[in-house]
């Protein structure tokens, strides 16, 4: 259900996207490969709760301000075709494979 490794998405402070990706290619260019361990996604999830697609990552992000995400919270992100989850150890979306 996770990748290995991830890369911060251009342009956010918190949305990582598998390395192997293969799609248009949204991450920082000279970014760091971020472990699936770094990104607390070894630590077992509270809850799965499937919310509302998002039409890009960039919303993912916006959400802090009127629905603050909480930890295992899904949405899926239409412009990259791949759901993404909360993870609040980290305050990060990953994407998941």
């Amino acid at each position: 259900m996770f990748a290995q490794n991830y890369k911060k998405m251009a342009g956010t402070s918190a949305v990582f996207l598998s390395s192997e990706y293969d799609g248009a290619s949204p991450v920082e260019r000279d970014g760091m490969l971020w472990s699936a361990k770094e990104l607390h996604l070894d630590e077992p999830l509270e809850q799965r709760l499937e919310k509302a697609p998002m039409h890009n990552a960039l919303a993912l992000e916006g959400l802090e301000d009127y629905e603050p995400p909480e930890n295992g919270d899904v949405r899926e992100v239409e412009s990259i075709g791949s759901k993404f989850i909360y993870l609040k150890s980290s305050h990060a979306w990953v994407q998941m494979v």
